[in-house]
């Protein structure tokens, strides 16, 4: 047991501290100790695996103060059109959200996908020299610990492409100080394709259960991959495939939405997490808190936009009382604009500092169901769509006043219903920027309208303009590479429009 202990600690501490100051994708292992000392027992591949995702809860060393949600969370927000700068924003934050970006901006960092992409990687490699070392290792068991890895691996290449466009595909673990840190990046086109190759292989290993709630929503199953194959097939236009991933989380029975009622829905599905809405969440513990008190209400560093509250959940001022329970004191405090549901106890109470444990929520029911959806709209099934939305807004206490009355021919009006009912429906977790995008860019950008609309809509009025005209060159719509990457690796040449 004592041995046991001591591997597992050994794997943290490598996980931990491994840091390097001249290499661009921050992967530099120290010789010698993956393979003189893990890689033994089944033990080992565990740990390893707890290694990884706990990699995703909290900022490594090396890397700035900030965690993966917080990534998460800017570039998915910043760029979109419910946030407004804090008394806190930084600069560079406020850079991204008024589309002012520079090379040099910290926020452009990819450090932190890429050491835990080695982490993936180093299980992917290593794990099934195990086979030989353990005989109580089966092959069953290895492939669950390979689903897991590839599954992760997939999620953070999908998030770079989709942020920066071309990125460095490395799919093989650094384990030597001679390993080639120039690498050229690899076309948005192809990443994507790897992502789904590498989700359908972890789907064909993945389990569908763990045997308790907390792993079942915090690790790896098949419906957190089916959730993501969904997602990136809506991202290449495979609009049939996207809604045949979407439907096996469907048809499982695992998932469904509560019905709203005031404390006890909020409490459930945010304060606590792990609910039947969950697939895949990142999990914060009163002993492992999460990021998210301190940049969204100790010094808060983003608020919710002035108009969300009535242009996104809509006000009904004639019977003040009747609420979308996903807006007020779910996702914003009124009158403050702080964004809430990451540190709410219930509608009406903080969670004391000590207790901020909230999860951050990768997928949940009612996401896959949109993406159903937004698939089924553009397969010209738009009734099918519709009665999709009606059931999230009825099940979710949407009211009249943001609701709809559309053809079921009109694809253009159906996506435009989607993408509002998922403004309200996935409020401030990461989706709104990606969102736009992804069906902005669609038919050569048929639909750059959603993009322009929404600076409109939440740019200063003195850069409404501006920023307006940078989003007609494409090319805008991507972080650029980081100076530092550029300085450390000569293959890498920066996106055309921040040059």
């Amino acid at each position: 047991m004592q041995t046991k202990i001591k591997t597992i600690f050994a794997i943290f501490t490598l996980f931990i501290s491994v840091t390097s100051c001249d290499d661009y994708l921050d992967l530099r292992p120290q010789d010698g100790i993956i393979r003189e000392e893990f890689w033994k027992t089944k033990e080992d591949i565990q740990a390893a695996v707890i290694g990884m995702y706990s990699s995703l809860l909290n900022s490594p060393p090396g890397v700035g103060d900030l965690s993966m949600p917080q990534y998460l969370f800017m570039h998915g927000e910043l760029r979109g059109d419910m946030i407004a700068p804090g008394p806190n924003v930084t600069e560079d934050q406020r850079d991204i959200m008024n589309s002012n970006i520079m090379a040099s901006n910290d926020l452009t960092n990819w450090a932190i996908f890429y050491r835990t992409i080695n982490y993936c990687n180093t299980i992917i490699d290593l794990a099934p020299t195990v086979l030989k070392n353990d005989p109580t290792l089966t092959q069953v068991q290895l492939n669950h610990f390979l689903s897991e890895a590839l599954a992760i691996r997939a999620y953070l290449y999908f998030t770079l492409a989709r942020t920066f466009k071309d990125v460095p595909l490395k799919l093989t673990a650094t384990l030597t100080d001679e390993d080639n840190f120039q690498l050229p990046v690899t076309p948005q086109k192809e990443v994507f394709a790897q992502v789904i190759k590498d989700l359908k292989l972890a789907e064909g290993y993945a389990v569908e259960s763990y045997g308790d709630i907390a792993s079942d929503k915090g690790r790896i199953t098949v419906y957190s991959i089916n959730a993501m194959l969904a997602d990136v097939y809506l991202w290449n236009d495979n609009f049939q495939e996207a809604f045949d991933a979407a439907d096996k989380v469907v048809k499982s029975g695992k998932f469904g939405l509560i019905e709203a009622s005031n404390n006890i829905w909020f409490n459930t599905v945010f304060a606590k997490g792990n609910s039947i809405e969950s697939i895949f969440e990142f999990q914060y513990t009163k002993t492992n808190l999460g990021p998210f008190y301190g940049f969204l209400t100790f010094r808060p560093q983003f608020l919710a936009s002035a108009t969300v509250l009535e242009d996104v959940f809509g006000v009904d001022f004639e019977n003040p009382a009747n609420k979308d329970i996903r807006g007020e004191r779910t996702a914003l405090v009124p009158g403050t604009n702080e964004i809430y549901k990451y540190v709410g106890l219930d509608n009406d109470t903080r969670k004391d500092l000590q207790d901020a444990d909230t999860h951050w929520f990768v997928y949940r029911y009612a996401d896959v169901l949109l993406l159903q959806a937004e698939a089924l709209a553009e397969l010209n099934r738009g009734s099918e769509a519709l009665a999709i939305i009606e059931y999230v807004r009825l099940q979710h206490d949407a009211i009249d006043q943001t609701a709809e009355s559309i053809g079921t021919d009109n694809k253009k009006e159906v996506i435009d219903y989607i993408l509002a009912e998922r403004s309200r429906e996935l409020a401030f977790e990461g989706k709104r920027w990606f969102d736009m995008l992804r069906n902005a860019r669609r038919n050569n950008y048929e639909r750059l309208d959603i993009l322009t609309d929404a600076a409109l809509l939440s740019a200063p009025p003195e850069q409404q303009q501006s920023i307006v005209a940078k989003l007609k060159d494409p090319n805008s719509h991507y972080l650029p590479i980081n100076t530092y990457e550029l300085y450390t690796n000569k293959k890498l040449v920066q996106n055309p429009f921040y040059k």
